[in-house]
């Protein structure tokens, strides 16, 4: 397998940055996987804490038990800012993906050393 289609897999398959890293560019691979890691994170606490908002709702009996009020609830949570916020951050994390692959595979693309 050429070095490109590998980089470009990991970047794809694994996380952004990887195929930087495995093609030894650093510096590339940091940034991306740095980036994707940070929205990441924003993503993910966003959506722990309004599950976690939800549950202690449920427990304290202040929503029924009930499939169609949970979804009520979770369509409820998300406010103008706090979706602008996580939609920001998903964008960022699915352009740096993006971005990984491309990049990755046009970078294995240069010859090492003077051979293809």
């Amino acid at each position: 397998m050429k070095r490109s289609t590998r980089a470009a897999l990991l970047s794809a398959f694994i996380f952004p940055g990887a195929g930087h890293l495995y093609l030894k560019k650093y510096l590339a691979g940091a940034v991306l996987a740095g980036i994707s890691l940070t929205a990441m994170y924003r993503v993910v606490s966003d959506t722990i804490g309004k599950a976690y908002q939800i549950s202690e709702q449920l427990l304290n009996g202040a929503a029924p038990l009930d499939a169609g009020a949970i979804s009520e609830l979770v369509a409820g949570q998300t406010t103008g800012s706090e979706a602008r916020s996580m939609n920001m951050a998903m964008a960022a994390f699915i352009i740096c993906w993006l971005i990984g692959i491309v990049d990755s595979y046009r970078a294995g693309r240069v010859p090492v050393d003077g051979r293809q």
